[in-house]
């Protein structure tokens, strides 16, 4: 069971909101002027994908690992992630498979579905990592906010993946920056759960069986969906470049922060 500080609760509310927020700056990108809508697609999806499969290797499956070696002995725990991973990508597929067809109005289909499937896999992202931040923060606020840049950092990238294929798919800023808008709330919703449902029944097992399929649900995302599809832009080049650049990107926010 988690004890919360009283004094902190305001703060690890708004450090959340923070978090979460800074999702909408990855909709800056749709403001600025562009002469190749194909090679920005291309370039954002690829960039996206990176980070998402970033994120995964270097952030949730360690995590997830850490949190499960508090409980378990070494092989039970990779066990239990290997299922994890494979839960989320049965789920990431299910999402794929059963998501609603687009209105007709879209014409590009494809890219918005990937915006939509986006969109959820980062609200699902953003739900436990809300709890997390809401619960670092009301015990302990430094590290909170070393936290919160830490995610922030990294949410910026995730917003993009929302924006970028929301954007070109309905050429409608509201709509991207709207959705965008969406899956930074959740992190906020975690915070919420965490603080009114949720803490007496947070232990190390849901929180490291929780970031495993999560990394499930992005490797999936990230390989089945945002990587094939930016190769039908016939950029190799590019998607290249800027599947290293969101490497690089959020290997630096680790080493920095």
């Amino acid at each position: 069971m988690v004890i919360f500080m009283s004094n902190h609760i305001t703060y690890a509310f708004l450090l959340s909101t923070i978090a979460g927020l800074s999702t909408v700056l990855g909709s800056i990108i749709i403001f600025l002027k562009n002469s190749n809508p194909h090679k920005t697609i291309n370039a954002a999806l690829s960039f996206a994908a990176a980070v998402m499969i970033t994120i995964s290797i270097t952030d949730l499956i360690p995590e997830a690992m850490d949190q499960l070696k508090q409980t378990y002995q070494i092989t039970p725990c990779i066990f239990l992630l290997l299922i994890s991973i494979n839960i989320g990508i049965i789920i990431s597929m299910l999402i794929d498979k059963y998501l609603p067809e687009q209105q007709t109005s879209i014409k590009n289909k494809r890219l918005y579905r990937i915006g939509i499937i986006s969109m959820l896999a980062i609200i699902l992202h953003n739900i436990p990592e809300g709890m997390a931040t809401f619960i670092t923060s009301s015990t302990n606020i430094t590290l909170g906010i070393s936290l919160t840049l830490a995610i922030a950092c990294h949410n910026i990238p995730e917003g993009i993946s929302i924006s970028i294929p929301i954007y070109y798919s309905t050429h409608s800023k509201r709509k991207a920056i709207s959705y965008t808008f969406l899956s930074g709330l959740s992190e906020l919703l975690g915070a919420i759960l965490a603080y009114l449902f949720l803490s007496p029944f947070i232990n190390n097992i849901i929180m490291g069986t929780l970031f495993a399929i999560i990394a499930g649900i992005m490797l999936h995302i990230a390989c089945y969906e945002l990587l094939p599809t930016a190769k039908k832009y016939n950029e190799s080049k590019t998607t290249i470049i800027f599947f290293l650049i969101g490497v690089g990107f959020m290997l630096l926010n680790h080493i920095i922060l």
